[in-house]
């Protein structure tokens, strides 16, 4: 039996925006839980200091590999979690995320919140995420 989602959105907003109210998925699948992925090197070293736009970038592609490594992809989230410390900030680039996501045909249920800072105080960003297939 193949993975299937169906999206819930009580309202349309949230769709515009480029996520959905909420996933259902069901059918046989593989669940894939991503620790947050931020702008580190593959060295383990952080990346593109006050550069919010290359941070996110990064993120992404970050956890792009992981989700490569299991045999995923984008288009295999359900969930996104988006960690900044400059909410604001992040939304004048969010075109970054929302391209790639779109690019990949997903709109996964996500929540953006506002931190004081993350574990490296350099990083701006960090994303987690949950996957099926």
């Amino acid at each position: 039996m193949a993975v299937e989602r169906t999206t819930v959105n009580p309202w349309a907003w949230s769709v515009e925006l480029g996520y959905n109210q909420g996933e259902i998925v069901s059918g046989q699948a593989r669940t894939l839980y991503c620790s947050g992925q931020t702008a580190m090197s593959g060295e383990g070293k952080p990346e593109h200091a006050g550069d919010m736009a290359a941070q996110l970038a990064l993120s992404l592609g970050n956890l792009e590999a992981v989700l490569g490594e299991a045999g995923m992809s984008l288009a295999n989230l359900v969930r996104l979690n988006v960690y900044t410390t400059d909410v604001d900030l992040l939304f004048q680039h969010y075109g970054v995320l929302a391209g790639r996501l779109g690019a990949a045909g997903v709109a996964p249920t996500t929540t953006m919140l506002g931190v004081t800072r993350l574990a490296i105080s350099e990083l701006m960003v960090e994303l987690e995420g949950t996957a099926v297939a």
